[in-house]
This record gives C-alpha cells, structure tokens and sequence, in this order.
C-alpha cells in the first residue's frame, strides 16, 4: 500500500507530540519495515525543516528531521501542474489541496492525517493515523 503521511503526521514524530507521537512512529516503523510505502510532498520537508528548527531551536535537530524523511519516505514532486490542481481545487486549505493534487498525480492509496475534514470530498481515502493502522494489522 501507498499512503502520503500529512505533514502534521511528521511532525508529531519528530517533535514527539501527544497524544499522537505512538501512532505517527507506528506508521514510520511499518514505512521503514516496507509493510507499506510512504510519500510525502516536497513542500512538507520545508515545513518540518522550518517547524523543528523554531520548535527546538536545534538547527541539527531540523537537519535530522529532513534527513530522516529523505531516507525513509518517497518524495511527490510539487510542480506548476500540481500547483494548478491544488489552486483550482474546492479544498479551502492550499497545503491540504496541494497534497491532494500530489496523492492523487502518483496514484497512492491514501492520505494519512490528523484532518480529515481538510480533505472532504477528496477521491482518495482520508484516514487517521490509528485508522490506517488497525486496518494495517487487520490485513497482516
């Protein structure tokens, strides 16, 4: 299965964020384990970089985080045909859209966050982090 982890889903793990840190390290573990493939945008690595860094004021720290995205996760490209979708698109939050367009342009299966009323009407599936994973361990 191919899923986009929202960037919030990120960042609870990096920042370590209750309650939601267990289940956003579940997922990175089953993405690290291939039990499924992840993605991500590439406007989410400037997000985290920009989020942990002011969060931690660790310069490292944001570093890491990227880093360790790079490593675990496949990156959607944003570019001007993405940026057109997410523009044109009913969503009223542009971040939400653009992730949107992404998912939707590499055919993934889902879109894993912590809003699923950001995606209403969206044509793929919205899940939360604990959805996805009892779904995951009903499958195993």
């Amino acid at each position: 299965m191919r899923v986009l982890l929202d960037t919030n889903i990120m960042l609870d793990s990096f920042l370590e964020r209750e309650p939601f840190v267990r289940d956003a390290k579940a997922l990175l573990e089953a993405i690290q384990s291939q039990r499924i493939e992840g993605y991500v945008t590439a406007t989410t690595l400037t997000d985290i970089f920009y989020i942990v860094r002011r969060q931690t004021r660790s310069l490292e720290r944001a570093k890491r985080a990227v880093s360790t995205t790079l490593t675990l996760m496949q990156v959607c490209t944003v570019d001007r045909s993405i940026l057109e979708a997410a523009i044109s698109s009913s969503l009223p939050d542009f971040e939400d859209a653009v992730q949107l367009a992404c998912a939707i342009s590499e055919n993934l299966n889902a879109i894993i966050t912590r809003d699923p009323k950001g995606f209403a009407g969206a044509t793929v599936a919205i899940l939360s982090a604990s959805e996805f994973l009892f779904r995951l361990s009903s499958d195993s």
